[in-house]
């Protein structure tokens, strides 16, 4: 879809309580206080799996759909007997609120396509994208053979390009059901505890001074943060033998100074415009042991064991500390954040770079629409895992006390 899914409309449901039998008259100080009595709250029901949520949900809290807008749908019972058969017909197919089509914003049909543009139905939740501003963006996408997306991001910027940035980017681990919501939950949850250090700073008056300290030290936070919130989103899912889980990927930027941290094989890449591109995270995985031990990358990421994670977040982790690194990178380029849907196609930093710099050749550097064109391109290989792609702009020019990336 080219738009990031929209809040859901609200849809009152009728309660016994707002039927009266007609011949039964109210006392004069019941029918007052009835008629300042407020109306029932609205219900929001997910577009994906028809849960009822609270009126103010913005995503489900069943399966973490974004809640988008709906097609309003009448759902007044008392006229129903008065309405002419013609629109009882019209609407006997839309007495539950229906989902909205992520390509074209049209309606799903019954048959599970949209009657706008003709598309089958797509969970809000298999294609959606971030722009918190207009120098940082990312797409998460369900790729191609599976048949969930367990991938999540989370997004925060200031508007002032370079000024501030936060990007995460969670993935669920397929081998564990429920993993589509602790990525989600992990994501958000890192996501917010980190944009709050950067409002504790500006209130502060905190300078550069120290910066890499603070934000290393938030950055595990994020990852404890994103733990707890992992146990919130599973319940008693958590005391399950092979329980939710997910990889940790985050960046923040603060000015010259980038911070990343993970936990698993979702990685952070500095993508530079000129010069030497770098990984900036370091795998918890077989291969990356196997290359440790002078086993090659091709050998060790072509494997059958090379995608089996040695660490990661969830109840049954035997360590969820992130790795952390600042740094500061010289020049302009990329900071990209992913899951191995997309490097698992293009691993090697220097590969990847040359890849995202044909994609800024061909879509311009608007980051929505690199990243788009990153998993477009990931699905024309095979599209064999969940996609997700975040980039941020950076363009910062250090002193040379700074140690660069």
């Amino acid at each position: 879809m080219s738009d990031a899914p929209d809040e859901i409309a609200e849809t009152s449901l009728p309660t016994p309580e707002s039927v009266q039998p007609e011949s039964t008259p109210q006392p004069p100080a019941e029918a007052e206080a009835a008629a300042e009595a407020p109306a029932p709250a609205a219900l929001v029901v997910c577009p994906a799996c028809a849960t009822v949520n609270d009126p103010d949900a913005k995503y489900c809290e069943e399966c973490g759909t974004q809640l988008g807008e709906l097609v309003e749908v009448s759902a007044d019972r008392d006229t129903a007997d008065d309405a002419p058969a013609e629109a009882d017909e019209a609407t006997s197919s839309t007495a539950a609120p229906r989902r909205a089509c992520v390509y074209c914003g049209g309606s799903i049909a019954d048959d599970g396509y949209c009657e706008l543009c003709g598309k089958p139905a797509q969970s809000e939740r298999d294609h959606w994208q971030e722009a918190p501003a207009a120098w940082v963006g990312g797409v998460c996408d369900r790729g191609i053979r599976h048949e969930i997306n367990e991938d999540a991001m989370a997004l925060a910027a200031d508007p002032q390009v370079g000024e501030f940035a936060v990007l995460v980017v969670c993935d669920g681990v397929s081998s564990t059901p429920g993993s589509d919501k602790a990525s989600l939950a992990a994501a958000r949850a890192a996501t917010a505890i980190l944009e709050a250090g950067r409002v504790t700073d500006l209130a502060d008056g905190h300078g550069d001074e120290y910066a890499q300290a603070r934000w290393s030290g938030r950055m595990l936070e994020a990852g404890e943060r994103a733990s707890a919130a992992i146990y919130e989103a599973i319940g008693e899912l958590a005391a399950r033998t092979n329980p939710p889980s997910c990889t940790f990927a985050a960046a923040v930027i603060d000015g010259p100074l980038v911070v990343v941290g993970g936990v698993g094989d979702s990685r952070v890449y500095w993508i530079a415009d000129e010069g030497k591109s770098r990984q900036l995270t370091t795998d918890d995985s077989w291969s990356q042991e196997m290359m440790a031990h002078g086993m090659s990358r091709q050998q060790a990421e072509n494997a059958p064991q090379a995608h089996s994670i040695t660490r990661w977040l969830g109840a049954d982790s035997p360590d969820e500390v992130p790795h952390v690194v600042p740094t500061y990178p010289t020049g302009a380029g990329w900071i990209l954040v992913c899951s191995d849907g997309l490097w698992n196609y293009c691993s090697d930093a220097d590969d990847l770079s040359q890849l995202v710099h044909r994609v800024v050749g061909s879509v311009g550097t608007n980051p929505v629409q690199v990243a788009s064109a990153l998993v477009d391109w990931a699905n024309e290989q095979g599209g064999q895992d969940n996609i997700t792609a975040a980039l941020a702009r950076f363009d910062s020019v250090v002193p040379t006390s700074a140690r660069p990336a």
